[in-house]
């Protein structure tokens, strides 16, 4: 169960990875500045009181006018490995996509709002949702994810580029 829980809360990190290269891009071409691979840690939560140490790697590649996002991300904890993909787009402030997990047949929606360099975005799947926070600046990007009826309490990350 907590496997399952923490794929839900990575696949949440990694939909809202992909909303902060919105944040940080012009309108006309939001996801060029996210281009390339970064990599980082951070830390889950869960309602028991546990925090486990993440390390992550994620690469994103631009396509269209700069407009969509395709991202490939990999994490693993002490306990626990996933790889996720996950495509969004952007439009005229809004971001919209979606996710999946192909070992554990999860998937899901995001939506949102990109401003300036912060993201505020709802992720949603079967029997699963979260509100995201992401703040990108420069080369770093500070993730915040709150799931909602899940034994995750919170998922932080910061992520650079490499």
């Amino acid at each position: 169960m907590y496997g399952s829980n923490l794929t839900r809360a990575a696949l949440l990190l990694a939909s809202l990875s992909l909303t902060g290269s919105a944040a940080l891009a012009a309108p006309a071409s939001p996801f060029t500045a996210m281009a390339g691979t970064w990599s980082g840690g951070g830390v889950i939560s869960t309602s028991d009181g546990q925090r486990e140490q993440l390390r992550c790697r994620a690469s994103y590649d631009v396509a269209g006018r700069g407009d969509q996002l395709q991202l490939n991300l990999r994490c693993a904890s002490p306990s626990y490995n996933f790889d996720l993909a996950s495509e969004v787009e952007y439009r005229g402030g809004a971001i919209s996509g979606s996710w999946s997990e192909a070992s554990r047949n999860a998937s899901g929606t995001l939506t949102g709002r990109a401003a300036g360099d912060h993201v505020e975005a709802a992720a949603r799947g079967d029997n699963f949702s979260a509100h995201l926070s992401l703040t990108t600046r420069g080369g770093k990007q500070m993730v915040s994810i709150q799931p909602q009826g899940t034994n995750i309490t919170s998922v932080s990350l910061a992520l650079n580029r490499r």
